[in-house]
Parts: structure tokens; sequence; C-alpha cells
């Protein structure tokens, strides 16, 4: 499970690469209830939450994209059940999803950018807030021997 406050992104990768170098909170996946406080100023475009199951398991990714919102509360499963969440002065985003890569991009094609909802978020992150191209020293490098799917225990 990580957090990622996303200030940019990077379009020609998938899964947590597609955020460049976000912000990284330290999350405890190992405990079942935490709070976790955000910083109030100089805040990310958007913040996303993910989850992966043990084993893995494509439907039951757990995803939440959520932004600052002073004075809102919001509770509710992250995209699948399994992964309960309780927001205060924050909101969830919604609406994005495969539809917003363009049909013209190439990599829509491969099932492994396709499907990648954090690849999904990050186009939507471009239309709707304009984020900014990562630059290329935040991308970490693909090492040859790494599968296409980041799995944090």
């Amino acid at each position: 499970m990580w957090l990622a406050g996303v200030r940019h992104v990077a379009l020609d990768q998938h899964c947590l690469r597609s955020f460049g170098q976000p912000d990284r909170p330290r999350l405890d996946a190992d405990r079942r209830h935490q709070t976790i406080e955000l910083p109030e100023h100089n805040p990310p475009l958007a913040w996303y939450l993910c989850a992966l199951p043990n084993p893995w398991k494509w439907s039951d990714n757990a995803h939440l994209a959520f932004e600052g919102a002073p004075g809102e509360r919001w509770e509710g499963p992250a995209l699948v059940p399994g992964l309960y969440v309780h927001l205060e002065n924050a909101r969830p985003i919604a609406g994005w999803g495969e539809h917003n890569i363009p049909e013209n991009e190439p990599r829509r094609k491969l099932v492994r950018f396709r499907t990648c909802r954090n690849y999904q978020f990050a186009w939507w992150l471009r239309a709707e807030r304009d984020a900014p191209d990562a630059k290329s020293e935040f991308v970490p490098s693909r090492r040859s021997d790494e599968g296409g799917q980041m799995m944090l225990i």
C-alpha cells in the first residue's frame, strides 16, 4: 500500500512511475487502522492511494484519488471493496478511468498501460489539472528484471 502526492506526470510510464517523483508520506501496510495527516502548505495536484492485494488480483486492487477540500468529509471504499477510507478536509476525485487515455495515444493499445489505474488518473490530471511533465531525472529507470506491476508489502 502506498500514498502519492502527485505534482507532475510521466505519460510514457505506468504504475507508480506515471506520477514521476511524487510526495510519499509513510504508510504502515501492516496496520489495519491508521491516521495520516497530510501537509496543508504547498499541496500537490492530487493524492493517490493504492493498495494491492496479496496474492495479487487486478480486480481487487484498491485505488482512491483525492484532493484537499477544507471542511469536507468523506467515507467509503477505495474504488473496490476491501479498503475503507475516511477523509477529513478532503474529497475523492471521481469520473476518471480508461476513457481519459486519448484514443490516439499509442500506449492505449498496450494492456499494461490501458488497464493501469494510475496511468488513467495521470491522463485525467493532464486533462483536468494541466499536470506538467515530470522531468526525466524524476522518473526512475526501469530495471530489465522488473515485472509490470509494483507491489509494496
